[in-house]
């Protein structure tokens, strides 16, 4: 499979997404803790039902997307997914700065992370003609057309 320029070598994932998990985590708690206290009023009616719902939705969609890629080897999929993941995400890191700025901070970089992961998926996805069935790569090795 062609990869595109700047990917990071494997063993990056496991701790890149045990600090953002981690980071997503807190920022959750902390905007819906607040979000949920009778003390806070939200100028933009944001509610702590309302932040969970976005959390949860958010989730789904980032665990959607390596059974898309890597089990279904669909790339095209996997980056709709990835640019909805972006959006959702990008909408919720807006929403916890108006809740609680230490969590908007805290999304920060999960946000620049899938920006970057989006890169990766579309370069992926570009450089082999949005096909990295098993087939198709089989096909492209055996004719030399794999580098």
């Amino acid at each position: 499979m062609k990869q595109p320029p700047l990917r990071p070598p494997p063993y990056v994932f496991g701790p890149a997404w045990t600090a953002l998990y981690g980071l997503m985590g807190y920022a959750a708690h902390r905007a819906v803790m607040r979000a949920s206290s009778p003390l806070f009023s939200s100028p933009l009616g944001i509610s702590a039902d309302s932040l969970r719902t976005l959390y949860s939705a958010q989730l789904g969609l980032n665990l959607a997307w390596m059974p898309l890629f890597f089990g279904l080897r669909r790339p095209a999929l996997a980056f709709a997914n990835i640019v909805s993941l972006v959006g959702i995400n990008g909408y919720l890191t807006y929403l916890y700065f108006n809740v609680d700025e230490v969590a908007g901070w805290c999304m920060v970089p999960y946000l620049a992370w899938l920006g970057f992961a989006t890169y990766l998926n579309a370069g992926v996805g570009h450089l082999n003609r949005w096909d990295i069935s098993e087939s198709t790569l089989a096909t492209r090795k055996a004719l030399g057309k794999d580098q």
